[in-house]
């Protein structure tokens, strides 16, 4: 029996509407998410879990503004309004998600030094999350992600979840995108088709 995973990416307050990096229309994805999860054996929940001096947030380089760009620590870094600060309300999942079945929750983005977007590595590939070694021992070979945003904390987990050799899919209607520019979120898609994630409809899950 082939054990699957659904990774619910950053279902946090500050990413919904109201929040500091709202994306638009990421409250329409909680929906999904709660329906979803009946399919899954394994859910596995991330949250953005900064230091409030971390090195991603414009506020904290003078004279920057988000949106632009910094090396940080040798690696390119976009800076961000101040988000998912670990232990505040904006870093809490929002009201509305089901989380009476997670079977376990990754933190990441806790280095001030190195931004983290995917679920499996921080933004150098210098150091794992710990989430392929704990999928595995669980049995799992697919894993199935949804959440925010498309084009950033999405695409850069389904991205590593196939360069970790699991079977990936990426749950379309249960993501939004940020899209910086226009054409992101279209872009990120073809990047993870390209990459051989599979791009799936809620509606093709528990037939």
């Amino acid at each position: 029996m082939r054990a699957k995973a659904l990774l619910l990416i950053d279902l946090q307050n500050d990413f919904c509407p109201g929040g500091s990096l709202a994306v638009p229309g990421g409250d329409e994805v909680i929906e999904v998410a709660n329906r979803m999860q009946q399919h899954f054996d394994v859910i596995v929940a991330t949250q953005d879990w900064h230091p409030a001096d971390h090195g991603a947030f414009a506020a904290n380089h003078e004279g920057k503004n988000p949106g632009e760009f910094i090396d940080l620590h040798g690696l390119e870094q976009i800076l961000w309004p101040v988000h998912g600060v670990r232990d505040t309300p904006g870093a809490d999942f929002v009201k509305e998600l089901d989380t009476s079945k997670l079977t376990h929750v990754i933190r990441k983005g806790t280095d001030p030094q190195v931004d983290s977007y995917s679920a499996f590595y921080d933004n150098g590939h210098r150091k794992s999350t710990g989430l392929s070694d704990f999928l595995r021992q669980q049995g799992v070979h697919d894993v199935y992600i949804l959440g925010l945003a498309t084009d950033y904390c999405v695409k850069y987990s389904a991205l590593d979840a196939r360069r970790e050799g699991f079977s990936t899919y990426v749950i379309e209607d249960g993501c939004r995108a940020v899209e910086l520019k226009a054409g992101d979120a279209q872009a990120a898609i073809e990047e993870m088709r390209h990459s051989g994630v599979a791009i799936i409809h809620s509606g093709q899950i528990g037939l």
